[in-house]
């Protein structure tokens, strides 16, 4: 893959650059003159040109091309917008609060062939209604259509997506690897570093003592989720935390499972309440109970996708670490395959 190219003489903003590029994974050709810049001009997937060398690239003429950056730590100078045109830059890179966007656009040029995969939230609207192993199904069903599919685990206190699975002991990285690393999360690094079981990979949590995701790990992993998977899953927890509020407020569709009863659609109007204060999109999704699905929709003010259905001995099979079978012939694989329908753009 080619790299990003820098030009420019300042060895100063040069160990800036190189610093910022590695906090995206990237590493840089560099150019200290015009004319050593010209075999990689249109071959680059990014150019950023420092302004000391601004007008001496504008002299040569360089053919028109995208993603061209001109960087500056003289936001101030008149003549900075001057420069920005004559080399035919898209935009100014103001040194260092422009910093962090940077990264994001080494980051962005780096992924190989970037997906734009869809993000959606999974909260149960009480305590026991089985939000996580919504989540596990849809993410099993989505994967065994072909879908690359990420299944997050955002509950710290939840015991573990994984074993919901049976995979808590496969190999990969846990939340407080991720967490512990700096910088944006390249999406094949993310893909490599997590336990994979065909098209579905899984982000859960270390046992034992856990802390919470920070909100700026959550950005990380969910937009290296989006940009390298088709559907990311994330099975929150009922009580909003700051990972939690980022995830929703980055999520296309948000399902709130609500037990169809009194007391759950009570407890589900109060967990709605808190969702809609971060997103927008949020759909019940109804366990059995005395009440019928119109109700419970109409009591929550919002649409209902569906009944999620009692598959027997469901619980039976889980606590013996057996996945779940979500396959076509399934009462719960239909659903989840008429879910997905619901919430996936076609």
């Amino acid at each position: 893959m080619n790299r990003p190219l820098v030009i420019t003489e300042d060895r100063a903003l040069l160990d800036d650059l190189v610093r910022i590029a590695a906090a995206a994974g990237a590493q840089l050709d560099v150019a200290h003159a015009p004319a050593h810049a010209r075999p990689f001009w249109t071959i680059a997937p990014l150019v950023v040109i420092g302004d000391d060398l601004a007008d001496a690239v504008a002299a040569t003429s360089p053919p028109n091309r995208d993603r061209v950056l001109l960087v500056t730590r003289e936001s101030d100078d008149p003549d900075t917008w001057r420069r920005c045109v004559a080399v035919g830059a898209q935009g100014v890179v103001d040194l260092p609060a422009s910093e962090r966007w940077l990264v994001e656009e080494f980051a962005d040029v780096m992924e190989p062939d970037p997906r734009d995969g869809e993000i959606i939230c999974v909260i149960g609207g009480s305590g026991g209604t089985g939000a996580s192993v919504l989540s596990a199904c849809l993410a099993l069903r989505a994967s065994s259509e072909d879908l690359s599919t990420l299944l997050v685990d955002a509950d710290p206190l939840g015991g573990g997506i994984d074993a919901l699975l049976g995979h808590e002991e496969a190999e990969g990285a846990r939340w407080g690897d991720l967490v512990a690393r700096e910088g944006r999360i390249s999406s094949t690094a993310l893909r490599d570093a997590l336990p994979t079981f065909g098209d579905l990979a899984v982000l859960s949590f270390h046992r034992g003592h856990v802390d919470p995701i920070p909100a700026e790990a959550m950005r990380s992993v969910l937009e290296a989720g989006r940009r390298g998977f088709d559907l990311v899953l994330v099975d929150l927890p009922r009580h909003l935390d700051a990972a939690a509020v980022e995830a929703l407020g980055r999520a296309s569709h948000t399902l709130l499972l609500a037990t169809a009863d009194v007391r759950g659609v009570l407890a589900a109007a109060q967990v709605h309440n808190e969702v809609t204060r971060h997103t927008t999109e949020v759909r019940a999704v109804v366990r059995s109970g005395v009440l019928a699905d119109d109700v419970v929709a109409e009591s929550l003010g919002i649409p209902c996708v569906g009944r999620m259905p009692d598959q027997q001995r469901l619980n039976a099979s889980l606590n013996r670490g057996e996945v779940p079978k979500v396959t076509q012939r399934t009462a719960l694989g239909q659903f989840c395959t008429t879910v997905l329908r619901e919430v996936l753009p076609t």
